[in-house]
């Protein structure tokens, strides 16, 4: 496994073992390994229908698995109960769609977690809530709600509502898919700030101009296994497997290394 320096000297905060899944017949995670270090920037890309969603949501449970195991800073992921809800606390997470809730406004969302789940008081939820929305560029946007936002906006919004939990881990799950290209960039660019921060980050994405600039490591899924994984330069000017190798064919050569 190719780590980058800088993470290798620090602790693990991911740790996959041996994980598998299925849904149905369908084998969708075949034994992934995979560890990824604090301040470490993990992108996990590849085709279609190659697990990258399913391995992003059984970190923090949302997809039970089969077998092996998945540890988060050191601990076991709970099945269910208070053990597990106390962990995905540490897990923040930025899905496809963006999952605000529509009849509360831009504040509320975000301080809503901090308030019901850590028992931050009122005042604190809102004066972090409105460093967190200025940190993502939408501060003047507090009292509207969420459909009067594009949908760059209510997905920086849906950001500052996963750092307003101060996790220790931010899963992406496609976060720009859902977009019009225009609003792509401000959200990409977003993630990159985080990303220069520090924060521990495991990234599903099709965008590869992100995975090589943002990254120290990309992940490349075919068939649910991790077939290749390497540092974003290694990976785009020098990938070892021919499946990597077609797929960065068809995507490059269609633009997709553009951001």
């Amino acid at each position: 496994m190719t780590v980058p320096n800088s993470a290798a000297a620090t602790e693990p905060v991911v740790e996959i073992d041996h994980v598998d899944k299925h849904f149905g017949d369908l084998h969708v995670l075949r034994d992934i390994d995979l560890t990824v270090h604090r301040g470490e920037v993990v992108v996990v890309i590849g085709p279609s229908g190659s697990g990258k969603s399913t391995l992003c949501r059984a970190i923090n449970r949302l997809e039970p698995v089969d077998s092996g195991e998945i540890r988060l800073e050191g601990q076991r992921l709970p099945a269910e109960g208070k053990g597990l809800a106390r962990l995905r606390a540490e897990v923040g997470m930025v899905f496809q769609s963006f999952n605000l809730f529509a009849h509360k406004t831009v504040r509320d969302n975000v301080t809503l977690g901090p308030i019901k789940v850590k028992g931050v008081s009122k005042s604190e939820a809102d004066t972090r809530a409105l460093q967190l929305l200025e940190r993502v560029g939408v501060a003047n946007q507090a009292d509207k709600y969420p459909a009067q936002l594009s949908g760059g906006q209510q997905q920086r919004v849906a950001i500052a509502r996963a750092l307003a939990m101060e996790p220790t881990v931010m899963l992406f799950d496609e976060p720009t898919s859902a977009l019009d290209p225009e609003m792509i960039s401000e959200v990409l660019d977003t993630m990159v700030d985080l990303a220069k921060g520090g924060m521990t980050m495991v990234v599903v994405t099709h965008e590869m101009g992100f995975a090589r600039t943002a990254g120290d490591r990309v992940v490349f899924m075919a068939d649910g296994e991790i077939v290749e994984e390497n540092t974003p330069d290694q990976f785009f000017d020098h990938p070892q497997s021919d499946r990597a190798k077609d797929f960065l064919g068809k995507i490059l050569h269609h633009g997709g290394d553009k951001r």
